[in-house]
């Protein structure tokens, strides 16, 4: 099982990096996205912040163990919240899709990790 979590840790610290830098850097996509969403800019640039840090705290996983298992937790708890945003405003299932496979990916990675 070890070699699945760091396969999972190494591909959601990628996706989160990529998905976080956009974020705070303020990609068009993300703006209008939380413009979408109605949800205020500040907020993007924090949800950017907390995906950066968690994809550290992936990275810094591969030595520490309980590092791995706090950024899956928390990441865990970002994929719910971007479902439940995509619900919430009614986005069809291949706009919501991403988030709900990096979610479930997560998941997996907390229960290999516990």
């Amino acid at each position: 099982m070890t070699i699945l979590a760091w396969i999972l840790q190494g591909l959601l610290a990628l996706m989160f990096i990529m998905a976080g830098f956009g974020k705070i850097t303020g990609s068009k996509m993300h703006i209008e996205g939380f413009k979408k969403w109605g949800l205020p800019q500040w907020f993007r640039v924090l949800t950017g912040g907390i995906e950066l840090g968690t994809a550290i705290l992936l990275v810094v996983g591969f030595w520490n163990h309980t590092a791995a298992l706090i950024g899956a937790a928390i990441l865990v708890a970002v994929g719910i919240g971007g479902v439940i945003t995509h619900l919430r405003v009614k986005d069809t299932m291949k706009e919501t899709a991403t988030i709900l496979i990096l979610g479930v990916l997560a998941l997996i990675l907390l229960i290999i990790l516990l």
